[in-house]
């Protein structure tokens, strides 16, 4: 059965939705109503928070007017924790890694809860230099993996081919890593919202409008929000997890406000022959003219190619440039995908923070929490990310691993910096 709301408390008075608006999906239509969670945002971060939270016996709600959107749509799911690494990115490293551990039973646990299958595949992970320069910055890459004591295994141009016979001729050499794998976050996001409405999380298909806070100077606390339909929402524990737009939201006090920032991501999904026909196994990346570029294979028979990075603020077109870039430098991959047909080209926004790593649990506003700023590794962190929200919402700490990315982390600087132009 879902979980009912609360009773609105005295002090918040009742008013009527606005003429025609919907209800809550998994609760009862109610003018106001009090939740222990109110999870701001349902994209897949969003909606493991509120999964993670009804589990442990929380009675939680997911504002969003789409809660099966988001950048998810867009995403190409890599689990790629040991490819997908950058230099200066050992801390964030180690939270990758952890949560690419969790994933065989995350996604085990999701399916028995949903009913749904995520399409997580063991399909391993090739990156690839096509020339000279690239095969040196390969091979600095695959010093600096070992060093950190990942898993990745140096071959040469011949034997990347024969394990993709499709790939390009001129390829130098690779890395292959068998411990990268892949899930597709369209099926994520639909097990996790079945999930959901199984655990009795109640859905409000309206925009948060602004964040209720009571209280004044250090007696301030977040209590829920108000949405866009006129319904107000009360809630013990406010998670703000509403991607890229997190710092949007109004009544957030600046203090608080989640520094993360758009970035533009376009992608190009071909389809695959059928069986029978094998053209690619696992997921190949490369830089090629300096631009990055990865194709992921999935069962179905899509192939996703990606991403753009584009600071771009909140354009979200698909540019015939963007396009034409991702299959320029695939096609230098593997040239015969130029003959598969073109199914559908996309645009998404990634949230990125000042490190581009993600701000997670309480925040110094006593109610407010923060799950957001995840960037290129939203799908990797989506278990661990619920794991640790769950456990600050249910009164403990972040998890040690998580503890690197509290949300408070930048509070100090941006106290600094409005401090030197007071």
């Amino acid at each position: 059965m879902p979980m009912q709301p609360r009773d609105t408390p005295p002090e918040e008075p009742a008013a009527a939705p606005a003429a025609g608006t919907a209800g809550p999906v998994g609760a009862p239509r109610t003018a106001d109503a009090t939740y222990d969670v109110l999870v701001v945002g349902g994209g897949v971060i969003g909606l493991v928070t509120a999964w993670q939270a009804a589990r442990r016996g929380l009675a939680t709600a997911v504002a969003d007017p789409a809660p099966d959107g988001g950048a998810a749509q867009v995403a190409a799911g890599m689990l790629a924790a040991v490819t997908e690494l950058h230099y200066g990115e050992e801390a964030l490293l180690a939270l990758n890694l952890a949560a690419a551990e969790r994933y065989p039973a995350f996604a085990a646990e999701l399916a028995e809860a949903s009913g749904r299958d995520i399409g997580y595949r063991r399909c391993g992970a090739l990156s690839v230099a096509l020339d000279a320069d690239d095969r040196a910055q390969l091979r600095e890459l695959h010093g600096f993996q070992q060093r950190l004591g990942l898993s990745a295994e140096w071959l040469g141009g011949s034997e990347c081919r024969r394990l993709e016979p499709m790939l390009a001729p001129g390829v130098r050499g690779g890395l292959r890593v068998d411990g990268d794998h892949q899930t597709d976050p369209r099926l994520l996001t639909v097990a996790l919202l079945a999930a959901c409405e199984r655990a009795g999380v109640a859905f409000h298909r309206s925009l948060a409008a602004r964040l209720r806070v009571t209280g004044s100077g250090t007696a301030e606390r977040a209590v829920g929000a108000e949405l866009a339909d006129g319904t107000r929402i009360a809630a013990g524990q406010t998670v703000l997890a509403a991607g890229s737009r997190s710092g949007r939201l109004a009544g957030v006090p600046e203090a608080v406000r989640p520094p993360v920032r758009p970035v533009k991501g376009q992608v190009v999904r071909l389809r695959m022959p059928g069986a029978g026909t094998p053209f690619l196994s696992r997921t190949v990346r490369a830089v090629v003219r300096g631009s990055s570029v990865y194709l992921v294979p999935r069962e179905s028979g899509e192939l996703v190619i990606g991403a753009t990075s584009e600071e771009l603020g909140w354009d979200t077109t698909v540019t015939a440039g963007g396009v034409y870039e991702l299959l320029r430098d695939a096609h230098e991959l593997l040239p015969g995908l130029t003959e598969l047909p073109l199914v559908e080209t996309g645009a998404g926004l990634r949230p990125g923070s000042p490190d581009n790593a993600p701000l997670l649990g309480p925040t110094a506003l006593p109610g407010l929490h923060l799950a957001t700023g995840h960037y290129r590794n939203g799908v990797l962190l989506t278990p661990v990310t619920g794991d640790a929200l769950a456990a600050v919402l249910t009164g403990g700490e972040l998890p040690d691993v998580a503890r690197p990315f509290a949300a408070t982390r930048f509070a100090g600087a941006r106290q600094h910096h409005e401090g030197r132009h007071a």
